[in-house]
């Protein structure tokens, strides 16, 4: 049989290279700075998300408990999380109108990628109840354990995972952009639809109750949606 901590590394590793895939603010972020600043920026501003969703991930390990109870706190997260995604979406959509102007004014801004990217993840709350339903279908399978050397295999391999999620954006992005050439609006145009349809379904889960505040409120919810899942990935790993 495998090695367990080879086994939770990997685990962990999947859950969060396939959960960085879907499009969303922060590997889009990603993919636009890489483009308009540059691959480094780019990798420093997933690097600083990375380090954020590590650190949440150890609050679903050990503080569940005190997250639940800040159920005014994520309230306020979303709604500022809405906001910047629709000024994200403004500023692309300026820069695809004014072809001289070419990046994305909030993103490459002064502050330093690594900066923005740990601030932009760490007002998304979204990621909580998701680590936080993932750790809890991996316990009630005996996979993790409330072990130190669990969590930090546990926590070292989402790190990978969420860093090689962001390669798939940052890379494909400026693969895109070769191919487009002297198109930079019309990437631009795209990159604005795509902020306003994560503003839209933001909006549309604040009020209908289907955010992170639900989830957190009911977490046997998620859990229920993430086992079939879990069932997959774990035999993959065996």
């Amino acid at each position: 049989m495998r090695h367990p901590l080879i086994r939770i590394f990997f685990t962990g590793m999947l859950v969060s290279f396939l959960g960085s895939l879907p499009l969303g603010t922060l590997n889009i972020a990603a993919m636009q700075l890489a483009i308009s600043d540059g691959v480094l920026a780019a990798m420093l501003f997933s690097t600083g998300s990375l380090l954020v969703e590590i650190i949440y991930v150890r609050l679903s390990l050990v503080a569940m408990d005190w997250v639940r109870k800040q159920e005014k706190l994520f309230k306020i997260l979303e709604w500022a999380t809405f906001v910047i995604v629709v000024a994200l979406a403004a500023s692309s959509f300026y820069a695809a109108l004014h072809p001289s102007v070419e990046k994305n004014i909030i993103l490459s801004s002064s502050l330093p990628p690594l900066v923005l990217g740990m601030m932009m993840c760490a007002i998304n709350p979204v990621q909580i109840p998701f680590w936080f339903g993932w750790s809890t279908v991996l316990f009630t399978k005996k996979i993790l354990l409330p072990r130190k050397d669990h969590y930090n295999t546990y926590i070292f391999g989402i790190g990978l995972g969420t860093f090689l999620g962001n390669c798939v954006f940052v890379f494909g992005g400026l693969l895109i952009a070769r191919k487009i050439n002297d198109n930079q609006h019309v990437l631009n145009w795209v990159i604005g639809g795509i902020f306003s349809l994560t503003a839209l379904i933001q909006l549309w889960k604040i009020l209908k109750k289907k955010d992170a505040v639900h989830d957190i409120a009911n977490p046997e919810e998620m859990q229920h949606r993430i086992e079939g899942q879990a069932d997959r990935i774990v035999n993959r790993e065996s």
